[in-house]
């Protein structure tokens, strides 16, 4: 199962894709694309990509413990579910007008569509699992909400994408080892006679 740098590694790819796809048109530069938070101040770039929340995804179920090797088990893996704000960067806009933010805006729907899914051992590649894919897809939340992660970040709201990446099985960094089976007896009961 997928190590604790799987977070990071669904938002890289995120970026990676963006950058190949949007670069040059409409965006001039893969340097103008970057995991970053609105908040941020004073920084260059004109698309953010933007982790605002991580949930436990209770409606996937788990195995009980998995098994590593001959003699060791972990915990079961926990499939989160993350979700993601891209937005246009409003104290960088480089002199964007509203048409202009629209086409970027379309642009990156059109490329979450056709890129949708991700296996997790294209992220870590050493992984000899075979996992689910990781989809993204659009978040179901509402503009009231949209509106509300724009409030805990103390900014006005701009349009902007809510995107929900799941499922996101993180491991266990915890290894039970398990006794080994050192000692057996069998015992065999051969008699000619009938019990009664």
């Amino acid at each position: 199962m997928a190590d604790y740098p799987i977070i990071s590694d669904v938002s890289a790819y995120i970026i990676k894709t963006l950058r190949e796809k949007m670069c040059p048109e409409p965006i001039p530069s893969p340097n103008n694309i970057e995991i970053s938070s609105p908040l941020s101040q004073d920084v260059d770039y004109i698309v953010g990509l933007y982790l605002y929340d991580i949930r436990e995804d209770v409606e996937v179920t788990t195995p009980r413990y998995v098994q590593r090797g001959q003699a060791q088990l972990s915990r079961p893996p926990r499939p989160y579910a993350l979700y993601y704000m891209v937005f246009i960067n409003g104290s960088g806009q480089m002199g964007l007008k509203d048409p202009d933010i629209q086409k970027i805006i379309g642009r990156i729907a059109q490329i979450v569509n056709d890129n949708s899914s991700v296996r997790p051992n294209e992220l870590q590649n050493w992984l000899d699992t075979q996992e689910p894919p990781i989809v993204l897809s659009q978040a179901k939340i509402s503009l009231e909400e949209k509106v509300r992660v724009w409030q805990a970040i103390s900014k006005p709201y701009q349009i902007s994408l809510f995107y929900r990446a799941a499922p996101v099985y993180l491991s266990s960094g915890e290894i039970i080892e398990t006794p080994l089976v050192t000692d057996a007896s069998f015992g065999l009961d051969i008699t000619g006679e009938e019990r009664r």
